[in-house]
């Protein structure tokens, strides 16, 4: 090769030489974009991750709590029909007179008998069944649980206090089958402490 084909050469390779360190850091700079880009797509991703798993642990909880008030009050309809038998066994022992009681003959007495221990006996199985019976008489008148059929005037007890029952109320955990009907006081202390601070 002649001298002036190595000259010509030279700055050819001088270029090459000098291109060549330059690429190694645009590549380096181009590597960290990869990287950073590629670190903000991990952190979307753990952060759906999570909130999947936040989404499925709820959904986990909500599904066990709607289970478990199915099974609580799934015979709900059916206990308050059987309230409803059960009411009509306790009028039908109510309208017997004390003296046909007392004065009956023996089949008679049996028949009531049977009909107080049917009664006893559909009671117990709705109690077992997580059936209470509200007893509401003294208590402080709540609409949640009972039904005011009427007042009665009674200076003796603040107002709003259940003086009377009139049919039982009943409830299943924590929802109320039936509220009681009840009666209650007018009247009472609170009215008549509300009087004297309007003198």
């Amino acid at each position: 090769m002649s001298d002036q084909a190595k000259e010509e050469r030279a700055p050819e390779e001088n270029v090459e030489d000098s291109a060549a360190p330059a690429a190694p850091a645009e590549e380096t700079g181009g590597d960290y974009e990869v990287v950073v880009k590629l670190m903000k797509e991990n952190e979307e991703l753990k952060d759906r991750a999570l909130r999947a798993a936040a989404e499925m642990e709820n959904l986990r909880r909500r599904t066990a709590r709607e289970l478990q008030d199915a099974r609580a009050y799934a015979m709900a309809n059916f206990a308050r029909d059987m309230l409803s038998v059960s009411d009509n066994l306790r009028r039908a022992l109510d309208a017997i007179p004390e003296e046909a009681k007392a004065s009956g003959d023996a089949g008679f007495k049996a028949l009531i008998e049977g009909v107080e221990i049917t009664e006893r006996a559909m009671l117990g199985a709705l109690e077992r069944h997580g059936v209470k019976k509200l007893s509401p008489e003294g208590e402080k008148f709540d609409p949640n649980f009972h039904q005011a059929m009427f007042e009665v005037a009674n200076p003796d007890l603040p107002t709003n206090t259940v003086v009377q029952v009139v049919q039982p109320g009943y409830s299943i955990g924590e929802r109320v089958l039936r509220p009681a009907m009840v009666g209650v006081s007018k009247g009472g202390p609170a009215r008549a402490a509300e009087a004297e601070a309007a003198k």
